[in-house]
């Protein structure tokens, strides 16, 4: 039964920010700060997600919990076609949720949160793999907690930016960690010879040779079965890097950094820009003349941009060399987040040093060629450095219709975040910085400084309230050490609380009818709140990873449960 939601009310919230404000902004460190209001709002939504989260559908009762509720019926997201009906408990969609409630523990003592978080990877662990370890879980697959079955038969693995929290799952079931990230290898890798890789796994797949596989390290752009795209690719490396991390699987290194390496080595050798892919979908068939449009933009006919661009723009028009559009912000700002992020984890390891010294190059490209400080934005461009600002497509294609002008790129907040990690791995660099800068003051974040470690002007009164950039203000407290930045977070954060907390849960809106238990912002205030305490690493990061699910093909058109989400009063 849906339990009325625990609410921190208008009063409750201004008693407790009348004690922050008299016990003085900065925490000292180490200090217990249970009367903290973003620790008092995480704590109210995490009891919710308690009470009102768990599986109670159906003849089994799990420890599994659904993705989202309504906030008003307590309705989990369901997907209904006639008579057939799906409660979603997508596990990969649950992974900031998992560091919320382990955070919580780690902050406050109290076990609840971090053991019903354990009995749900544990329940996963024991009840919903296939026969290689592999988990049901990512885009095309789930638990319908009304059958506890795994939904859709036939649908692959696929994990795209998810970053699961593979840390706490190794100190849940190491061996069953294990096996599931060798068998994520297993799964999407079609020819390792050249690291031909599909998005897509197949479930039930024989373990195969794995890390003895012989590699011909391929020339870039090569013909393959598979789309290399850099979402999949990054939570490919993010799998083998951590099995190495954790359990010192130097295969498993190995071919992560080759994986790495791969997309590296298909950046143009003069400019340094690119690629969100290291191959070209292979032709099963020849694109028809005229328009491609509807069906025929498939990778069935070979290369989506060299089909659409190829005889205005030539040989540098592959999808991997495409630097305008939606791509830019994994391509420039989740990916490289969590390639930073893998470097420091592995610190003082060469494989660390490549990761690291790779990453701050290519962002220091795409600032060099692309960033147009005065308008906060990044051209369209080819890899090659080809200015497309005012251009318009040629012909209708996979990217947009004949006419249609190439998009700049607005920096979004994964993409400070990856510039801002670089500035503090860097040491200040200049190129870096003078982008982190100039977002900080387009987005009336105020001025950090001429240069790094110089001392910031900061706009205390900001309406910003994107937690991703609250993420960024930390790292540059934690670089820096000025308690500025640290303000200027707790700004963000009461921002997020008055505008983004309602009813005990977290939405963009008091409008927004679904709660989706994976936002961001209860992780982003436990990690403020860690930074208060002076206990930055208590609580795991986020890493700009989400989770979404694609329906049935057949039913409504493959429909993602992105739309509930989106459903306002």
């Amino acid at each position: 039964m849906f339990q009325k939601p625990h609410i921190l009310t208008a009063s409750g919230f201004l008693v407790l920010l009348l004690i922050f404000l008299m016990v003085g902004c900065a925490v000292p460190q180490n200090e217990n700060t249970n009367n903290s209001p973003y620790l008092a709002a995480v704590h109210t939504f995490a009891d919710n997600v308690l009470e009102n989260g768990h599986d109670e559908y159906g003849e089994i009762h799990s420890p599994l919990f659904v993705d989202g509720i309504n906030v008003e019926t307590g309705e989990p997201v369901r997907w209904n076609s006639g008579d057939e009906s799906w409660i979603i408990s997508n596990f990969a969609s649950q992974q900031n949720l998992m560091r919320v409630l382990t955070g919580l523990s780690a902050l406050t003592h109290e076990e609840k949160y971090r053991k019903a978080a354990e009995e749900a990877a544990n329940y996963m662990f024991e009840n919903h793999t296939d026969s290689q370890g592999l988990l049901y879980w990512g885009g095309h697959q789930f638990v319908d907690l009304q059958t506890m079955e795994n939904q859709f038969e036939g649908r692959p693995h696929e994990l795209k930016t998810n970053f699961p929290y593979y840390e706490f799952l190794w100190e849940v079931n190491p061996e069953a960690t294990r096996r599931m990230l060798k068998a994520i290898w297993n799964a999407h890798i079609l020819e390792w010879g050249v690291l031909d890789l599909n998005r897509h796994g197949e479930y039930d797949l024989e373990m195969g040779k794995l890390w003895d596989h012989e590699y011909e390290q391929p020339e870039p752009f090569f013909e393959g079965q598979g789309l290399t795209f850099i979402n999949a690719g990054t939570d490919m490396i993010d799998a083998a890097l951590n099995l190495y991390a954790l359990d010192g699987d130097e295969g498993a290194k190995v071919w992560g950094t080759r994986l790495f390496e791969q997309y590296v080595r298909a950046r143009h050798p003069e400019t340094g820009l690119g690629v969100y892919q290291y191959s070209q979908p292979q032709r099963s068939e020849t694109p028809p003349d005229g328009p491609l449009t509807g069906e025929l933009t498939f990778s069935k006919y070979g290369d989506r941009a060299a089909n659409q661009f190829g005889e205005v723009y030539g040989e540098i028009a592959l999808e991997g060399n495409v630097l305008f559009g939606g791509r830019m912000q994994t391509l420039y700002g989740q990916s490289p987040v969590l390639l930073l992020h893998l470097s420091e984890k592995i610190d003082g390891t060469e494989v660390s040093e490549y990761l690291l010294q790779n990453t701050l190059n290519s962002l220091q490209a795409y600032a060099n060629y692309g960033y147009v400080a005065k308008e906060n934005i990044f051209r369209p461009m080819w890899a090659d450095g080809t200015d497309l600002t005012g251009k318009t497509y040629p012909r209708t294609g996979y990217y947009g219709p004949e006419g249609r002008e190439f998009d700049s790129v607005e920096p979004d907040g994964a993409m400070l975040l990856a510039y801002t990690k670089a500035v503090k791995l860097s040491g200040g660099d200049s190129i870096l910085w003078n982008v982190v800068r100039h977002i900080f003051k387009s987005e009336d974040l105020g001025d950090p400084g001429a240069e790094f470690e110089l001392e910031p002007s900061l706009n205390l009164e900001t309406g910003e309230e994107d937690p991703t950039v609250l993420v960024s203000v930390l790292e540059l407290f934690e670089a820096t050490g000025n308690p500025q930045f640290l303000e200027l977070a707790e700004r963000i954060g009461d921002n997020i609380l008055e505008e983004r907390f309602f009813d005990g849960y977290f939405q963009p809106s008091d409008d927004h009818v679904y709660t989706r238990f994976d936002t961001p912002e209860p992780l982003v205030l436990l990690m403020l709140e860690a930074a208060r305490q002076g206990r930055y690493k208590i609580v795991a990061p986020y890493l700009t990873g989400e989770g979404s699910t694609d329906g049935e093909p057949d039913v409504g058109g493959r429909p993602t449960d992105e739309l509930f989400y989106e459903e306002t009063n």
